[in-house]
C-alpha cells in the first residue's frame, strides 16, 4: 500500500505543508479499492484483523459521536471502543476531531459506520499516514525506494524465531503487499487510458471556442469568460489553495439554450462547480457533475443547441498546432482510349485534407523483416518480377516525375464491356457535415446501446518513425499513380505489412492511401476492389480509421457492392461493414442506404445441411456468416432492429440456428440476443421455435456461443411462456452446469442472468434446487464483478420465495456475503440484494444472523439512497426484519433518526416507495413507543394526503397503516379532521379482496370516533359493509360487522338523546 500511495496516487502540495490527494478518478478508484480491502479484512482474515497496530492510525475525522452505537462508550465529545488491547487501551478512540484506530477490526467497523463519508475518511487517513505500513507493523517494514529487501529479512526472522506475533506480521505484510500490487496494476491501466489536461491545452480550447462565440444564431455559445484575469507563472488561474487539488481555472459559459454553466478545469478533466456564492465574492468549488475530458465534451452533454450548431459548420474547429497539414489536389478525370474499350481513370485534384500523424512514439514497433506472402501467386507475379517492376518505376519517377506537382494519375482497366468511363469522386473529409470529433447523431437507439465512439487522441510527432511507415509511403506512390497491374501489386505489397499494427493503420490514413482505397471500391476492376476491401477489413479495426471511412463515404459504396454477383466481394464488403458500423452514425448510414435489406439477403442462401460442405455450399455459408456479422454490428440501433425484422430477418435467423457451424451460429445468436431487448423479437423467437435451438447450443464446445445463447435466454425469459419452454426443452440443467465455469466472467454474467429470469417461475426453482444450482450461486457471491453479482443475487432473491431454499442458503453460509453486499453502490445490485435479504429475514434463524451482522441498520441506511427503486426495495425488506426480530421495537428505536427518515419518505412521488413505506409503518406501529414517536413526526397528516389514490397496492398498505396508527392517542380524530375517512370508503369498491380486508379493519378502528361514523354513513359505507359481512374471510367479516355495530350504536344513542 505504501508503494502505491508513493508512486501511483496523485499528490499535490502548495508551498510548505503536507501533500493532499488530488480529487481525480484515479485516486477515487484507488481509495475505493483500499476501502473494500479494509471492509472485507475482518471477515476474510479474522485472526489478523484482531492484531493491534504498532502505532495507531490518526487523522482528523468528519464523523460525529452520534454515529457510533453498540460496542462503543460515548462520553460527551469522546468515544472509545469497548474492545481493548493487551495494554488496556481502547482500539478506537475519538477525541473530537482526532480519531485513532489500532486494529483492522475497528477500521472495518468504522468504514461501515461512515456509510457515505467513508471515501472522505479514507482520504483523510491516508493523507495523515503517508506510509501506513510503518504505523501498522513498525519502521522495519516501511516502503523504500529501489530494491526492497524487507521480505527477505522477514523470512530470515521467521526462520530464526518461532514467535507467533512475527508470523502474524508476516501474514499481514504479505496481504498488504498483495494489495499494493493490485493498486499499482490498477493505476497503470487507469493511467494508460488517461489524458491529463494542462493550462496550455485549456487556454487553447477556450480561445478557440471564443472565436465561435457571440450573439448570432449560428454561433456555438453566447459567451465564455474566465472568472479571474490573473494568470500565475505556471499558467493556472485558480488560487494556490485550489491548485493543490489539481484545479487550473474556472469559466462561466453562457450557451444559447441553458442557464450559465460554471465550470472547473482541472488536470483530471472538466466538471461543473456550484457557481458563485450569493452575497460573497467566492465560488462553490464542490463538483456537481461527472468529469469530462474537455470543455467541448461537457458542452455536448449539456447543450443540444451547441451540438446542433457544430453540425452546421463547414470546417474543422480544432486545428492542433503540432500537426502539419498537407493538402493534395486530386480529382477524377475521364480519359478515352481507342482499341479494346480500355477505360482509364486519372484521379487528380481532389481536395483531400491529410494530417501526417504517427503514434510511433507511444508504441513499440515490430521490426520483423518483411517477406513475400503467398498472396503474390494470385497475381501471377514472382518476387523477381515484383522487384524489377518497382525498381524500374522508381527510376522513372526519379528522372521524370519529381519536378511535377502533386497531381497523381491512377489508371484502372475496366472489363471489356464497352461501358463509358465515368468520374469517380469522393467527398473530401473537410467537406463532411460533421467531423470525426463533432458527430451529430439523431438516431434513436436502445437504452443499452453503446455511446458514440470518440477517435482516440495520440501524442504525435515526426521523430522515430518506424521503417513500416516509410515502406507504406513508398507504396503509396504506386497505389496512386500506377496502371491496374501496378495497383494490384501495390495492394498485395501493402498486405505484406502487419496491418493489425496501429502504426501501419494510421500510416495508410495519414499518407492519403485511405481515400485511394475507397476510390478503388467505386471502379469495376474486381481485383482492385477485392485487394482494397481486404486492406480496409484489416485496418477498420482501428477507431479512427472507422470514422475516416464513414467520413469519406466508404459505407455507401460498400452497401452498393453487396449487390455484386461476385460472392467473395460481397463477403469482404459485409465483413468491413461489420467493423465500421460500431458507432451510431455508421449504423444509420447503412440503414439509410438500403444496407439492412441487402445484408439480410446474404442469409437467404441456406446450406444448413451436413457438417461437410461442397465448395459451393462453403461459399454460401461464408456469405451468410459475413452478413450475420454486419447485422450484429447494426443491430445495436433500435431502428435497425425494426429494419431487420421488416426485411424478413427473423425466419432466416431461425433457419440458420439449426445449423451446426459455430462460426455462423455465433454472429446469428449474437444478433438475436441483441434484438431480444425488443418485445416483438422475444415473441418471434418463441413462436419460431428458436428456444429449443438456443437451449441445445448451451451444451456447445464454444464458450462464446454458450454466452450468447444464455444472454438471449436472459432477455427472452422475461415472458412466462419462454421460461416454461426453457424448462421443457431441458435448458435448466446446462445452465446449472455452466455455473461451474467461473473463470469466464462474460459467460458467467449471461448464465446467471438466464438463471435469474428463469427462476421467476416456481416450477423452475424446484428444478434448480434439484440440480444444486442454489448452492453454486451462494458459492459465487464473493470475488465477482458487479454485473455478475446483480444476476446471482437476483436469482437468489427469486429462489428465497420458498422456505426450503431459504434454509439451503443459510446452511451454505449465504447470509453474511449477502449482508456485506448491502454496503455496495451499484443501484441494480442494491435492489436485488435488499429483496434477497428481506426474503431470508422471514425465517427467524436467518433474522438472528442478519441482526448480528448489523444488516437491519444497513437496510435502513439505504432509505437515504436517492434511487426510488432502492428505497422501495429496502423498505419492503425492513418489514420482515421488524416482524421477525426478537425485540423489534427497541431495535427500531436504536437507529438514530430512523423513524423520522421513514416518515419523511411518505412525501415521495413514487407509488412503489409509498406502498413499501406504508407497509413498514404498519410494522413499526405495532410497538406503542414507536407509534408515539412517528405520530410526533407527523405520520397522520402524511398518510391522510395519500388517501385519494387509485393504486390498489398502495390502497391496501395505506389502509393497514391507518388501522395501526389509530391505536395511539387522538389519531382517530386527526384522521377524520384531515379528510382521510371518505376516500377510504371508496376503497371498498375495489376488485381486490386484500384491499377490502385492510380497508374494513381501518374503518372499524376509525368508527370508534363519532364524527368518523357520521362521515362513513354519509358516504354509503353501510351498504358496502353489509355485503362483506357474509364473506368467507373471517377477519373481513369481523371488521365489517364491528364497523356497522359502531355506526348503529351511535345512531341509537342519538335517537335516545333526541327522543328520550
Amino acid at each position: 500500500m505504501g508503494a502505491a500511495l508513493a508512486r501511483a496516487a496523485q499528490w499535490t502540495a502548495a508551498g510548505s505543508g503536507t501533500g493532499k490527494l488530488e480529487i481525480t478518478p484515479l485516486n477515487e478508484s484507488l481509495l475505493n479499492q483500499i476501502i473494500k480491502f479494509a471492509e472485507d479484512f475482518s471477515t476474510r482474515h479474522p485472526r489478523e484483523a484482531a492484531f493491534v497496530f504498532r502505532e495507531p492510525l490518526e487523522w482528523k475525522t468528519q464523523l460525529g459521536c452520534s454515529v457510533f452505537g453498540e460496542g462503543y462508550e460515548i462520553n460527551g465529545a469522546t468515544v472509545q471502543s469497548e474492545a481493548k488491547g493487551k495494554d488496556g487501551q481502547p482500539l478506537l478512540l475519538l477525541v473530537a476531531p482526532t480519531l485513532s484506530v489500532r486494529s483492522f477490526d475497528q477500521l472495518s467497523c468504522l468504514l461501515q459506520i461512515a456509510v457515505e463519508k467513508k471515501l472522505k475518511e479514507a482520504q483523510a487517513c491516508l493523507e495523515a499516514n503517508r506510509d501506513p505500513i510503518v504505523k501498522i507493523l513498525g519502521p522495519e517494514y516501511g516502503t523504500v525506494e529501489g530494491e526492497d529487501m524487507s521480505m527477505l529479512h522477514l523470512l530470515d526472522k521467521v526462520k530464526k524465531d518461532d514467535d507467533p506475533e512475527t508470523e502474524m506480521k508476516m501474514k499481514i505484510f504479505l496481504l498488504l503487499h498483495h494489495l499494493d500490487l493490485q493498486l499499482l496494476n490498477s493505476s497503470l491501466k487507469h493511467i494508460s487510458q488517461d489524458v491529463r489536461l494542462n493550462p496550455a491545452a485549456v487556454n487553447n480550447e477556450v480561445n478557440l471556442l471564443k472565436n465561435f462565440s457571440g450573439k448570432g444564431e449560428d454561433t456555438l455559445l453566447e459567451s465564455l469568460e474566465y472568472t479571474s484575469d490573473y494568470t500565475f507563472s505556471n499558467g493556472c488561474r485558480a488560487p494556490p489553495w485550489r491548485q493543490v487539488h489539481g484545479e487550473i481555472c474556472y469559466l462561466v459559459i453562457k450557451p444559447h439554450d441553458t442557464d450559465p454553466l460554471y465550470i472547473t478545469c482541472s488536470t483530471a478533466g472538466v466538471f461543473l462547480n456550484g457557481g458563485e456564492l450569493k452575497g460573497e465574492n467566492a465560488i462553490d468549488y464542490e463538483r456537481k457533475s461527472d468529469v469530462y475530458k474537455d470543455i467541448v465534451t461537457l458542452l455536448r452533454e449539456r447543450s443540444p443547441r451547441f451540438v446542433e450548431n457544430i453540425g452546421k459548420q463547414e470546417y474543422n474547429f480544432f486545428k492542433e498546432p503540432t500537426y502539419d497539414e498537407n493538402y493534395q489536389r486530386m480529382e477524377a478525370v475521364d480519359a478515352k482510349v481507342s482499341g479494346q474499350s480500355q477505360n482509364l481513370y486519372d484521379f487528380t485534384q481532389k481536395n483531400v485534407c491529410e494530417k501526417v500523424k504517427s503514434s510511433a512514439a507511444r508504441r513499440s514497433i515490430d521490426k520483423k523483416k518483411l517477406e513475400p506472402f503467398m498472396r503474390w501467386k494470385k497475381t501471377g507475379l514472382s518476387a523477381s518480377h515484383r522487384t524489377k517492376y518497382f525498381s524500374d518505376k522508381a527510376a522513372k519517377k526519379d528522372t521524370g516525375e519529381e519536378g511535377r506537382s502533386s497531381t497523381v494519375s491512377l489508371k484502372i482497366k475496366k472489363k471489356a464491356s464497352g461501358i463509358s468511363s465515368e468520374s469517380v469522386k469522393i467527398q473530401p473529409a473537410s467537406k463532411c457535415k460533421t467531423s470525426g470529433r463533432f458527430e451529430v447523431v439523431s438516431e434513436s437507439s436502445s437504452a443499452t446501446e453503446e455511446d458514440e465512439e470518440q477517435p482516440v487522441r495520440h501524442q504525435e510527432g515526426n521523430t522515430d518513425l518506424p521503417s513500416e511507415y516509410w515502406g507504406i509511403q513508398k507504396l503509396a506512390k504506386y497505389l496512386k499513380g500506377g496502371n491496374p497491374t501496378a495497383t494490384v501489386i501495390a495492394l498485395c505489397s501493402m498486405r505484406d505489412f502487419n496491418l493489425a499494427q496501429e502504426t501501419c493503420q494510421l500510416a495508410i490514413r495519414d499518407i492519403g492511401c485511405l481515400e485511394v482505397l475507397i476510390n478503388l471500391l467505386a471502379t469495376e476492376e474486381i481485383k482492385c476492389q477485392i485487394g482494397s476491401l481486404k486492406i480496409l477489413k484489416e485496418i477498420s479495426q482501428n477507431t479512427q480509421i472507422r470514422h475516416a471511412i464513414a467520413d469519406l463515404g466508404g459505407l455507401q459504396i460498400m452497401v452498393k457492392i453487396l449487390d455484386s454477383p461476385d460472392k467473395e466481394l460481397k463477403c469482404l464488403a459485409a465483413e468491413t461493414i461489420a467493423n465500421v458500423a460500431r458507432f451510431k452514425r455508421a449504423r444509420r448510414t447503412v440503414r439509410q442506404h438500403g444496407g439492412i435489406k441487402r445484408l439480410v439477403g446474404l442469409l437467404e442462401c441456406i446450406s444448413v445441411g451436413p457438417a461437410s460442405l461442397t465448395p459451393y455450399q462453403a461459399k454460401d455459408n461464408e456469405m451468410a456468416r459475413c452478413g450475420a456479422l454486419a447485422l450484429w454490428s447494426c443491430s445495436k440501433s433500435s431502428k435497425n432492429k425494426e429494419a431487420i425484422r421488416k426485411a424478413g430477418g427473423i425466419p432466416l435467423f431461425a433457419r440458420w440456428l439449426r445449423c451446426s457451424h459455430a462460426n455462423i451460429l455465433i454472429p446469428v445468436v449474437g444478433t438475436l440476443q441483441e434484438c431480444a431487448s425488443e418485445p416483438s423479437y422475444r415473441l418471434a423467437i418463441r413462436t419460431e421455435g428458436m428456444i429449443e435451438n438456443l437451449v441445445k447450443n448451451l451444451s456447445s464446445e464454444h464458450e462464446e456461443l454458450q454466452m450468447h445463447c444464455a444472454s438471449a435466454i436472459f432477455k427472452c425469459a422475461e415472458d412466462k411462456e419462454t421460461r416454461d419452454l426453457v424448462r421443457q426443452h431441458g435448458g435448466l440443467q446446462p445452465l446449472s452446469i455452466l455455473l461451474g465455469n467461473s473463470e469466464n466472467k462474460q459467460l458467467l454474467a449471461a448464465v446467471t442472468g438466464a438463471i435469474w429470469k428463469c427462476a421467476i417461475s416456481g416450477e423452475n426453482v424446484s428444478k434448480f434446487r434439484e440440480y444444486k444450482a442454489i448452492e453454486a450461486l451462494v458459492g459465487l457471491l464473493t470475488d465477482q464483478p458487479e454485473e455478475v453479482l446483480v444476476n446471482i443475487v437476483g436469482a437468489l432473491g427469486e429462489c428465497c420465495q420458498e422456505p426450503i431454499n431459504r434454509t439451503i442458503i443459510c446452511k451454505c453460509g449465504g447470509i453474511p456475503p449477502l449482508v456485506k453486499l448491502l454496503t455496495g453502490t451499484d443501484q441494480a445490485l442494491l435492489v436485488n440484494v435488499t429483496k434477497a435479504v428481506g426474503a431470508c429475514a422471514t425465517e427467524p434463524e436467518n433474522m438472528m444472523i442478519i441482526d448480528r451482522l448489523d444488516g437491519v441498520r444497513l437496510l435502513w441506511s439505504l432509505l437515504k439512497n436517492p434511487n426510488p427503486d432502492v428505497q422501495a426495495s429496502a423498505a419492503w425488506a425492513i418489514c420482515p426484519c421488524i416482524e421477525n426480530a426478537k425485540d423489534a421495537g427497541e431495535m427500531v428505536r436504536s437507529f438514530v433518526g430512523g423513524l423520522e427518515l421513514i416518515v419523511n419518505l411518505l412525501k415521495s412521488k413514487n407509488k412503489e416507495v409509498l406502498a413499501s413505506v406504508c407497509a413498514a409503518i404498519t410494522n413499526i406501529a405495532k410497538d406503542e413507543e414507536n407509534l408515539a414517536v412517528i405520530t410526533d413526526h407527523g405520520v397522520v397528516p402524511l398518510l391522510s394526503k395519500l388517501a385519494n389514490t387509485n393504486n390498489d397496492k398502495l390502497r391496501r398498505h395505506l389502509a393497514e397503516a391507518i388501522s395501526h396508527c389509530c391505536m395511539w392517542g387522538s389519531n382517530r380524530v386527526t384522521f377524520g379532521e384531515t379528510k382521510a375517512v371518505a376516500p377510504l370508503v371508496r376503497y371498498l369498491k375495489s376488485n381486490d379482496p386484500s384491499v377490502h380486508r385492510a380497508t374494513a379493519q381501518a374503518l372499524y378502528q376509525l368508527s370508534e370516533d363519532p364524527n368518523n361514523c357520521i362521515t362513513m354513513h354519509e358516504n354509503g359505507v353501510v351498504k358496502l359493509l353489509l355485503a362483506m359481512v357474509g364473506s368467507t374471510d373471517e377477519t373481513l367479516q369481523e371488521a365489517a360487522a364491528g364497523c356497522i355495530a359502531n355506526i348503529r350504536r351511535l345512531a341509537l344513542a342519538t335517537e335516545k338523546a333526541k327522543y328520550g
